[in-house]
């Protein structure tokens, strides 16, 4: 375990004779001081203990959700060490970012099949990279040999005022639906790489950033509380993941599909490719939340600070069922299709 790490080491440093050194760095506790053990911010006990301790702000709750990702389910043997690592933190980021909370810290607990000393430090620079850009610092976890593959598993906690957590269940009939960033461009990388479509070096060139770094977010999502009613992240398509919001609320919802925020890189590609990769695509990591219309321009001054795009969609409608505008007609969609993994 990551936390008990600290107090291992000091009891038996005084006694480990230096033609063993060599023996305890490629331990798991040497792994584990070299790649991923940073100093806890003031006021957090970070490793070192069989727990890390960490403040919550008064009036606040704690916001907690855990992702895995498995190599070969989740991501290929062969991608960059430093984006698996900036990724196995962004995805649950975005976790936060749906509920409107405030990053605090991290877990992560990672299954290799052996010590690369190569792999794992560029996984831990891209890890602590995000870490530290997000204020999301990690404080432990545990580390294990894996019989076969790597499997990753990052516990992000958070904070938020719980009367202002942005919910599922909150969509209000006549809310906005608004989007956060582009869609697309991450389902039409992992086609490429998948060899669902011809080989196209420059197409996934121009979206394999969005599949293997997203950057969910998180700063202005800390602002929505208190703005938005409901939201979530757009994990496994746009579809699937907004039927999410409707059934919870009890609501419906109608888009304006040329109102969609397509990424670039799309564009000169099959309309009907390019519809599926918007409404179905997973691996977005960015938010659609609801909002009431009388701040439009609260929410466009608060992208504007944030550097972040945001689109307004559709509104939320009492009619049960999610409906698509598209030019000239209207068209029902009665199933959320969308990335499932037992489906």
């Amino acid at each position: 375990m990551f936390a008990r790490l600290k107090s291992r080491r000091l009891r038996g440093a005084s006694r480990t004779p230096l033609n063993a050194l060599e023996g305890v760095l490629n331990s798991e506790f040497g792994l584990i001081a070299r790649y991923f053990t940073r100093p806890a911010p003031p006021g957090f006990l970070g490793v070192g203990d069989d727990c890390a301790l960490l403040p919550v702000a008064a009036g606040h709750h704690l916001a907690t959700s855990t992702d895995l990702l498995i190599e070969g389910r989740h991501f290929f043997a062969d991608v960059d060490p430093a984006a698996l690592g900036h990724k196995s933190l962004a995805v649950n980021l975005s976790d936060l970012a749906a509920m409107g909370a405030q990053p605090l810290a991290c877990l992560l607990s990672l299954s290799i099949p052996k010590i690369d000393d190569n792999w794992l430090q560029r996984f831990a620079d891209g890890f602590h990279a995000l870490a530290q850009a997000s204020a999301c610092p990690l404080v432990g976890g545990d580390t294990v040999k894996s019989l076969s593959g790597i499997v990753i598993s990052v516990t992000v906690m958070g904070q938020v005022k719980p009367q202002l957590a942005l919910r599922r269940s909150a969509a209000r009939v006549g809310d906005d639906i608004w989007i956060t960033g582009t869609l697309g461009a991450a389902d039409i990388a992992l086609r490429l790489l998948q060899n669902r479509l011809p080989v196209n070096p420059s197409l996934l060139a121009a979206t394999r950033h969005a599949l293997e770094r997203p950057l969910p977010p998180w700063h202005f999502a800390q602002q929505l509380p208190g703005i938005a009613h409901a939201a979530l992240d757009i994990s496994d398509g746009l579809m699937q993941d907004l039927g999410h919001i409707l059934k919870a609320s009890d609501c419906g919802a109608e888009l304006v599909y040329n109102a969609l925020p397509v990424a670039a890189a799309l564009h000169g590609l099959d309309d009907e490719l390019v519809q599926d990769a918007v409404l179905s695509g997973g691996d977005v990591y960015q938010l659609c939340f609801t909002a009431p219309t009388d701040v439009r321009a609260s929410i466009e001054a608060l992208a504007q600070g944030a550097s972040i795009q945001v689109t307004r969609v559709g509104s939320i409608v009492a009619q049960p069922g999610l409906r698509i505008k598209g030019p000239g007609s209207t068209f029902i969609v009665t199933k959320q299709a969308g990335f499932d993994h037992f489906s």
